[in-house]
C-alpha cells in the first residue's frame, strides 16, 4: 500500500538542506516550499571511495598524474574564505542544519573563488544574503579585504562579488563546462567547512540533471550531485574537474536528519552560472521566466484510480492569481483528495506537452521555463476532462519569492 501511494504522486526530488553558510549565533538559511509543491520522491547515489584520484593531464612530472593534491596545489590559491556580518532578523521556520534556531545576529562563513583579474568572486547568495559588512581572504594568506555585492541571483543561489585586492593576489579559476560531465567523472571540492578553511575533498559526480531548491522556494534545474564531502561553509566554494576546472558551485547537503554530510551533496552546475555572470555585472540582478502553477505527476497508478484521460502529464494543483497560466485561463484542481495517504487536489487541467515538447513530470515543466525568457509565447497542450485543448500563454517575470 505505502509504494502504490508513492507511485501515484511521483514528483521530483527535492533537497532540504542547504550546504551553507557557518553562522556563530544564527544565520542558516531554511529551505522553503518552491513554485513546484513537492509531495515526496527518491534518489539514488552511486556510491563511491571518499578519495578518488584525478585523471591525468599530462602536466608535471611523468608518472606523477594530475592527482587530488595537484589540483588543490593549482587552484587552492583561487579560493576565498568569506566572512559575513549578517544583521539580527526574525526566527527561521526551522534550521537546516537540525538545532532550533534563534534570534539575533552573528558572523556568517562560507566560500567561493575568483573568476578574473578584476577581483570578482563567486559564491552562493545565502553566504552573503542580509549582509552589511563582507570580508574576504585568498588562498593561504591571511591578508583581509573589503568586498561588496556586484549582484545577487536568489533563484540560482548565485552571489557575484567585487573584492578589493591586488593583482598579485588574484588566481582566477578556469570555468569548465558542466554539461560534458558524465556520472562517474572525479571532482574534488575545496572550501572551507567548518571554518576550517582551505579544506579539499573528492569523490565522483553521483548523479547529473538533479532538481534543488533554492532559499527563494524556486527549483534550480541539472544540479550535480556528489559524494565528495560538502559541510557548512562549503557553501559558494567550488567543485572542480579532474582537469583543474570548476563545473559547479558547492551549495546544498543531504543529511538523511542529522547534522551532518552523509556523502549527498549538490552543485549548481557552472552552466547555469556561466550565462548569468554578465547580466549580474551588468544590472545586479537576473530576470527568469515564470509560469506560475503547481502541479502533481500522473502516473498510470493515479490514472487509474481516479479515471483520469492520460497516463502522463502533470495535474495542475493551484495557479497564481494573475499569473501567465491564470491569465490563459489554465485551471487548477477544485476537490482536494487522499488516495492511499497522499494529498491530491483532483479536477484542474492535466499539461501534456509544451510547445509540442512531451511532458512526463514535472521535472519537464521545470526544465522548459527555466530555459525559456520572460515574454516568450508558449503553446500548451491540456485534457479538461476528456476534451484536449491548446492555450497560448506568455511566461512572466519570476518573483522575488514562491510564496
Amino acid at each position: 500500500m505505502v509504494n502504490r501511494s508513492r507511485r501515484l504522486l511521483r514528483t521530483s526530488f527535492v533537497s532540504a538542506l542547504l550546504g551553507g553558510a557557518v553562522v556563530a549565533v544564527f544565520g542558516l538559511i531554511a529551505i522553503s516550499a518552491g513554485w513546484v509543491k513537492s509531495e515526496g520522491g527518491s534518489t539514488t547515489t552511486v556510491a563511491a571511495p571518499l578519495a578518488a584520484p584525478v585523471a591525468d593531464t599530462g602536466d608535471g612530472e611523468e608518472g606523477s598524474g594530475n592527482i587530488v593534491n595537484q589540483i588543490y596545489k593549482r587552484d587552492g590559491d583561487g579560493v576565498a574564505f568569506i566572512q559575513a556580518d549578517v544583521e539580527a532578523s526574525e526566527p527561521q521556520a526551522f534550521n537546516p542544519f537540525g538545532a532550533p534556531e534563534s534570534e539575533g545576529g552573528g558572523t556568517a562563513t562560507g566560500s567561493g573563488f575568483v573568476i578574473d583579474d578584476e577581483g570578482h568572486v563567486l559564491t552562493n547568495n545565502h553566504v552573503v544574503e542580509g549582509a552589511d559588512n563582507i570580508e574576504v581572504k585568498l588562498g593561504d594568506s591571511e591578508e583581509t579585504y573589503e568586498a561588496t555585492v556586484v549582484g545577487t541571483d536568489p533563484a540560482t543561489d548565485v552571489a557575484l562579488l567585487d573584492v578589493e585586492a591586488p593583482a598579485e593576489a588574484l588566481h582566477p579559476l578556469a570555468l569548465g563546462r558542466s554539461g560534458e560531465l558524465e556520472v562517474g567523472d572525479p571532482v574534488v571540492a575545496i572550501g572551507n567547512p567548518f571554518g576550517l578553511d582551505r579544506t579539499v575533498t573528492s569523490g565522483i559526480v553521483s548523479a547529473l540533471q538533479r532538481q534543488i531548491q533554492a532559499p527563494n522556494g524556486f527549483s534550480i534545474s541539472n544540479v550535480i550531485q556528489t559524494d565528495a564531502a560538502i559541510n557548512p561553509g562549503n557553501s559558494g566554494g567550488p567543485l572542480i574537474n579532474a582537469a583543474g576546472e570548476v563545473i559547479g558551485i558547492n551549495s546544498q547537503i543531504q543529511t538523511g536528519g542529522g547534522n551532518g554530510n552523509v556523502g549527498i551533496g549538490f552543485a549548481i552546475p557552472i552552466d547555469t552560472v556561466r550565462s548569468e555572470i554578465a547580466e549580474l555585472k551588468a544590472d545586479g540582478e537576473v530576470t527568469h521566466a515564470f509560469l506560475g502553477i503547481s502541479a502533481a505527476d500522473v502516473t498510470s497508478e493515479l490514472a487509474d484510480a481516479v479515471n483520469l484521460p492520460v497516463e502522463e502529464g502533470v495535474l495542475v494543483q493551484t495557479v497564481v492569481k494573475d499569473g501567465p497560466a491564470d491569465e490563459a485561463g489554465i485551471e487548477a484542481g477544485k476537490t482536494s483528495a487522499t488516495l492511499d495517504g497522499a494529498r491530491v487536489r483532483l479536477g484542474g487541467d492535466i499539461i501534456t506537452a509544451l510547445d509540442g515538447k512531451q511532458v512526463a513530470s514535472m521535472e519537464d515543466v521545470i526544465d522548459f521555463v527555466n530555459g525559456a525568457e520572460p515574454g516568450e509565447d508558449v503553446e500548451v497542450t491540456l485534457h479538461r476532462g476528456s476534451e484536449e485543448k491548446m492555450v497560448t500563454l506568455t511566461l512572466g517575470d519570476r518573483p522575488a519569492s514562491a510564496e
